[in-house]
């Protein structure tokens, strides 16, 4: 019986993660009411509160559940910064990787276009705003490493302050699948790979893998 009373558990879980994309998608995160997404999972108000708190719960848990591309790309990315490891390579298979998926998959598509064009971020989503800046955080510090790695073993001075360079391919990648969600007209893994090629021979890094875009 516990067996069966935590399948049904995660059943309710997922209907009401499911129910939430579908409402947020169509009616914006503000506009749309916990009762709202209850009614569309078919879960009564009270059993959707014995999952979530609150909104800004509810709205993590879904980001969560989708492997966020952009935010785990460059997980472990010049961690161990020695002569064995090419955090160039690693830096731009990491960043394609999450394109690649943001072109491919339809729900880290519609995850991400729910956060970044339909988010407004009121008090009552103070939460969601601070995962954001977390994940950004991370994100930039990662990009710092990889950098800074990359320019040691490859001897070359950069041109400017590494934190500057960090922030501006954050804010590049981010601005390239912003403007590609917003209207899908051009080859987003295609971009990306050449916007990452410039970038790189730009600060005087070496791309060193393989310019094709197959995988």
């Amino acid at each position: 019986m516990a067996r069966r009373t935590k399948e049904d558990a995660q059943a309710t879980r997922t209907a009401l993660l499911d129910a939430a994309e579908r409402v947020f998608q169509q009616r914006g995160v503000s506009r749309t009411s916990l009762n709202e997404i209850a009614q569309a999972a078919g879960v009564t108000r009270g059993g959707l509160y014995w999952h979530f708190k609150d909104k800004a719960a509810l709205f993590n848990a879904m980001m969560e559940r989708v492997t966020l591309p952009l935010e785990t790309a460059l997980t472990g990315v010049a961690e161990d910064c020695t002569d064995l490891c090419d955090p160039v390579a690693a830096l731009r298979a990491g960043l394609m990787h999450a394109l690649r998926q943001i072109a491919r998959d339809p729900q880290t598509r519609r995850v991400l276009q729910i956060a970044t064009m339909m988010v407004e971020h009121t008090e009552e989503l103070g939460p969601v705003r601070d995962r954001h800046l977390q994940s950004q955080r991370d994100s930039v510090r990662r990009l710092h490493a990889a950098l800074e790695c990359a320019a040691r073993l490859e001897n070359v001075a950069l041109p400017a302050p590494v934190e500057h360079l960090a922030n501006g391919m954050h804010a590049t990648m981010h601005g390239l699948v912003y403007n590609w969600l917003l209207e899908p007209s051009f080859d987003l893994e295609a971009t990306g790979l050449t916007t990452l090629n410039v970038f790189l021979r730009g600060i005087g890094l070496t791309p060193t893998i393989s310019t094709s875009n197959k995988g």
